[in-house]
């Protein structure tokens, strides 16, 4: 169970990351190649006109990357992407807050997996399972929305959010042989047994895998396998987890959860930090009913991105995470 002497880049540039400003020479040289070399009358535009047309055509903007078909890697990567989706990238499409900058992540990590997420448009709601709206596009709390399949019944939640991704990312690096997650049991439901045909037989608390089905190692059965796991599974086999990041380690890809019927789990989607160490988080959720897993934002300056600064991490749908709640999966 989301001055006068530094001009703005121009808009097809600001929006890449780490981009800011540029010195006034640099960005005429830049706008006006042939202003930047021509001699006195070579142009029929005068340098303070060329440099004022410079400046208004680079007038700062918040303007998002517009949602584009998703490229062969990101069919790749992001395995359930229809050919068709239209997307934009996380990292792209949400910039770190002024002064700070994205914290490196390992190449092939969860983390870097994560900034790659998959968007859909800006203004988007948020939908649940049957297809009503829970959250308009232009909700406060909402950042954006990811372009993931929900399925058709009330069970991709909030931790089944979180395995949910989790899983994808293993599928995606042919790590398939790691991919499996505890019931709220304690019962181990993996999917490479899974894939060989065991079935789970569930009896209260108890449970046994008894070989009964063809091998199938499919999309679509790794589709019924997340889908039973998220039958089972939920905040409480989440909080068992044993990776326990601390304030000063957390990293994108780790997670908080407070286990309970209900509880809560939100995904630390990246993390960036300033000069002076103070370090913000991303973060994603899903929840009830299923709905579509989202980038929350708290508001404020930092525009979405959260503080880590406190004894704990307030979000706008639950109560605050204290650090004891931050969990990472092995």
């Amino acid at each position: 169970m989301t001055a006068p002497d530094r001009l703005p880049l121009p808009s097809s540039l600001s929006s890449r990351p780490g981009a800011k400003w540029l010195p006034r020479a640099a960005l005429v040289a830049l706008l006006c190649p042939g202003l930047a070399s021509a001699g006195p009358g070579t142009s029929s535009m005068s340098a303070p006109r060329a440099v004022q047309a410079a400046v208004e055509s680079a007038a700062p903007t918040t303007e998002v990357p517009q949602p584009r078909a998703p490229t062969r890697d990101e069919l790749a990567r992001y395995a359930w992407l229809a050919k068709d989706a239209k997307v934009r990238p996380l990292e792209l499409s949400i910039p770190a807050p002024e002064g700070y900058t994205r914290v490196a992540v390992e190449s092939g990590s969860f983390g870097e997996w994560l900034r790659g997420l998959p968007l859909r448009a800006e203004g988007t709601p948020v939908l649940h399972f049957r297809g009503g709206e829970v959250l308009p596009g232009d909700d406060a709390r909402l950042a954006a929305v990811a372009e993931l399949d929900i399925g058709t019944a009330n069970l991709q939640q909030c931790a089944d959010s979180v395995i949910r991704l989790h899983a994808e990312w293993l599928w995606s690096r042919q790590q398939r042989e790691q991919i499996a997650y505890r019931f709220t049991s304690g019962h181990l439901a993996s999917w490479p047994n899974y894939a060989a045909g065991d079935r789970a037989r569930i009896s209260g608390s108890k449970v046994t895998w008894v070989r009964s089905a063809a091998a199938d190692s499919s999309r679509a059965a790794f589709r019924s396998y997340l889908d039973l796991v998220f039958t089972y599974a939920g905040t409480l086999s989440l909080a068992t987890a044993k990776g326990r990041p601390t304030r000063e380690d957390l990293r994108a890809g780790d997670f908080f959860v407070l286990g309970g019927s209900p509880g809560h789990a939100v995904l630390v989607l990246d993390v960036a930090a300033d000069a002076g160490g103070r370090r913000v988080a991303l973060l994603g959720q899903g929840f009830m009913p299923a709905q579509d897993f989202h980038v929350l934002s708290p508001g404020g300056e930092l525009g979405p991105w959260f503080a880590l600064e406190g004894d704990a991490v307030a979000t706008p749908f639950w109560k605050p995470f204290p650090w004891t709640s931050a969990r990472r999966f092995p």
